[in-house]
């Protein structure tokens, strides 16, 4: 037996996701949901007037799950075929329901319709952790709505904003993907009972061309599937434009996510907010001292792995070539899986960020004291204008000292000392008991602090309700 050590395994199920959504894309929920179709089917079948007996149909029930893969292996290396492997390891074990088994069905009965319900689970999986990302978020940023902070354009100093505020851009994105998410999950169809190339034909033939028996088929094995709708016309697959919706969406997420854990790893270098940091962490082999954003950078570079698989089903749905080919297959085993897991890695990963952001208000207020002195500048003008001071003559003070302290800053890298040349020039003596109320940080914020309470109770908390109860408590990171 081969050392299972000495083999590749993808590092997206050995080393981040869920177990939840490593079974979604398992083998075992794979072939198993095969056998469920094939009992929805036959059960269909009979209730319309097929030759199926009870007997068989309670067969199949007691086989669902007591799969031989080992069978299931050996058959696929002899037929080439993994549908009908799988067919005659169902037949070995349901002897007496063997000759009903896929009555009527092409092999994208079972695989385009398992893969429908393997995606519509997926969405249901990541929604409530996405649902959950937003919510810890949306606690972080009304905790912080009025704590000042140095806004930042190009990645240069610019007018101030808050820490919640600042936040409530990352929620909204995220809010976009919850929304983005939801509706790529509901406009999900059932490939339903379509035949080799869509047109139902091997069906009207086992009703005896009685069209309304064909289209009941279709509505019942969607219906015991869990779908509303199945799509009205396929090939022989379901269109793979839906497998583009379906990694848009995921892929829209993974820009968001990049974006946010950007911005928090910047911040970490300038020491404002860091991600959790274990007591026992290490952060450098070299460096004892180092506390690196290492949960963000894992999110920035799975985020880029699940950007660019949407690459893969806007190929494969281009060259589809009339009723199907199957070019489409190997791909869709990579890319749709991949998608989903990192997906979910990077979700609760990000879900850990978010449940222990650290923030230094000492660290902000430092940095806004070296920048706000110029900003307040257009409100020490208006002062001195109130208090009888000439605007241009004012101005051109205004210029000179602040030139001055620039140099300070630049050419001897000193402090800003701009306020302190205020306090000591006898022009400003009108308003220098004024000037610390024009440099309070709290008054450069302008609605920051109410657009957050406004934005967090009428879109964040009711886009939350319906995932109330799926909330849970603080996830724990092994890796």
């Amino acid at each position: 037996r081969m050392d299972p050590l000495a083999r590749y395994r993808s590092p997206l199920v050995s080393r981040y996701a869920s177990a939840e959504m490593g079974f979604n894309f398992s083998e075992r929920k794979k072939f198993g949901t095969w056998r469920r179709l094939w009992l929805y089917l036959a059960q269909a079948e009979k209730s319309l007037g097929l030759p199926i007996t009870d007997e068989q149909i309670k067969e199949m029930e007691a086989n669902l799950d007591n799969i031989d893969f080992k069978m299931a292996a050996e058959e696929e290396k002899k037929l080439r075929h993994d549908v009908m492997a799988h067919v005659h390891t169902f037949a070995h074990c349901c002897p007496k329901a063997a000759a009903i088994i896929h009555l009527g069905a092409t092999s994208c009965y079972v695989g385009d319709n398992t893969d429908l319900i393997v995606l519509r689970d997926g969405f249901n999986l990541l929604l409530p952790k996405l649902a959950r990302v937003i919510s810890r978020l949306a606690d972080f940023a009304e905790a912080h709505a009025d704590l000042p902070t140095l806004g930042f354009t190009h990645y240069q100093p610019a007018q101030l904003t808050t820490v919640g505020k600042r936040c409530c851009l990352w929620i909204q994105d995220l809010c976009m993907d919850l929304q983005n998410l939801e509706r790529a999950r509901d406009d999900l169809r059932f490939r339903g009972v379509k035949g080799t190339t869509g047109t139902q034909a091997s069906f009207l033939q086992l009703f005896e061309g009685d069209h309304s028996k064909v289209e009941e088929l279709d509505r019942l094995v969607t219906e015991k599937a869990g779908f509303k709708r199945s799509y009205m016309v396929t090939g022989q697959t379901y269109s793979r434009k839906v497998d583009i919706e379906v990694l848009s969406v995921l892929a829209s997420l993974g820009a968001s996510v990049h974006k946010i854990c950007t911005d928090i790893r910047l911040l970490a270098n300038l020491k404002e907010i860091e991600e959790p940091f274990e007591k026992d962490q290490i952060g450098s082999s070299a460096m004892p001292y180092k506390r690196n954003p290492m949960r963000s950078e894992r999110c920035c570079s799975l985020a880029r792995h699940l950007m660019t698989l949407v690459l893969d089903p806007l190929q494969t749905a281009s060259v589809q070539w009339f009723e199907r080919t199957l070019d489409d297959s190997a791909n869709r085993r990579v890319c749709l899986a991949e998608a989903f897991l990192t997906a979910d890695i990077i979700l609760s990963t990000l879900q850990n960020i978010s449940e222990g952001l650290v923030v230094y208000p000492k660290v902000i207020d430092r940095r806004i004291r070296q920048e706000l002195p110029f900003m307040a500048t257009e409100n020490i003008i208006m002062a001195m204008v109130k208090a009888g001071g000439n605007r241009q003559d004012c101005h051109e003070k205004i210029r000179v000292l602040s030139q001055q302290a620039a140099a300070v800053v630049k050419q001897e890298g000193g402090d800003n000392d701009f306020i302190a040349r205020v306090r000591a020039d006898p022009y400003f003596s009108p308003i220098h008991k004024h000037l610390d109320s024009l440099l309070d940080p709290s008054s450069f914020t302008g609605r920051a602090p109410q657009q957050v309470a406004k934005f967090l109770k009428e879109e964040v908390r009711p886009a939350l309700i319906p995932y109330q109860s799926k909330m849970g408590g603080k996830i724990e990171l092994t890796l």
